[in-house]
């Protein structure tokens, strides 16, 4: 029994677990739809949750839809109260099993909710944490999203250098997945933050009438990233369904584009052409990593016969 979080089940067969948060900054819903997505299409079970008390604020100056639960009224009587979720879920699928959390970010008390979560993980055996997030910039909408990564654990950099990313050297204000990536390297817990650039554009110097264009839901950024987890994770999911929306998203960003580049001739050619110049795509390519590993293996086996003869 914890006083900060229930579990009601301990799938012992799972050992890694994907995270993310409803957040202020949850950029091509990254962090919040990728989780629910994947609850949704594995079909994945709750089992259990971190009790929600002292982690929010209910009212703060100029911040009041974004503070408060929802509530639902029906000629005065409430039939729906929105409360915050930190649910835990476990998937299991014919040839995986692995666990998945979505939780509300929290306002205040981030020690005491960083402790619950990491305590969790460790309750439930978890041999390593994933978390996904999203950041907007100017990147090509039809080119695999530059991924950055922070990890817990120094051993780890070799591993993650093969997954296509870049290593982050941000410095500011600290996200909850860099948060916690701190707090699991005092418990030697395998913790990675991987962080999709979403397509973000900014032409309000050209118009007024137009300020900002970005993908509220970023399903290429969800695919790129789930490509690195289901190869990390040995999971075997079927991905063609967010393979397919990829698709869609860009021949929408495709149509918006042609669509401005009316509304302001020429303007958006050259922001367009800068993007794509300043960009340096690299691409996750799981099968020739494989292929690398398995010649390496080889020639590993034929250096130590080698030797022994």
């Amino acid at each position: 029994m914890n006083d900060l979080f229930d579990l009601w089940e301990k799938p012992s067969s799972a050992r890694h677990m994907i995270a993310g948060w409803y957040q202020w900054a949850d950029a091509g819903e990254v962090s919040s739809g990728l989780p629910e997505y994947l609850i949704d299409t594995t079909q994945a079970r709750q089992i259990g949750e971190i009790h929600p008390d002292g982690y929010y604020l209910f009212q703060f100056p100029g911040t009041h839809d974004l503070l408060r639960p929802i509530v639902t009224l029906d000629e005065g009587y409430r039939i729906a109260l929105e409360n915050r979720r930190n649910e835990f879920y476990v998937s299991e699928t014919p040839n995986s099993r692995f666990f998945i959390f979505i939780g509300d970010e929290p306002h205040m008390n981030v020690e005491q909710y960083s402790s619950a979560f990491l305590d969790a993980a460790e309750s439930l055996g978890v041999e390593r944490v994933a978390i996904v997030a999203g950041v907007n910039g100017p990147m090509p909408y039809d080119r695999d999203r530059e991924v950055s990564c922070v990890y817990s654990l120094p051993q780890m950099k070799e591993e993650m250098e093969g997954y296509a990313v870049r290593l982050s050297n941000y410095e500011g204000g600290a996200t909850i997945g860099v948060y916690l990536a701190d707090r699991a390297e005092s418990r030697g817990i395998e913790l990675i933050t991987f962080y999709a650039m979403v397509p973000a554009y900014d032409f309000s110097g050209a118009s007024s009438a137009i300020q900002r264009v970005a993908a509220e839901e970023d399903y290429k950024a969800w695919y790129d990233l789930m490509r690195r987890l289901d190869y990390m994770f040995g999971l075997d999911l079927d991905l063609s369904d967010l393979e397919d929306r990829s698709a869609e998203l860009v021949a929408a960003w495709d149509s918006r584009i042609a669509h401005l580049k009316k509304k302001m001739p020429g303007v958006v050619e050259a922001y367009m052409e800068e993007v794509n110049e300043k960009f340096s795509e690299q691409p996750f390519d799981p099968l020739g990593q494989a292929w690398e590993d398995a010649l390496g293996d080889i020639f590993g086996d034929a250096g130590e016969m080698s030797l022994s003869d």
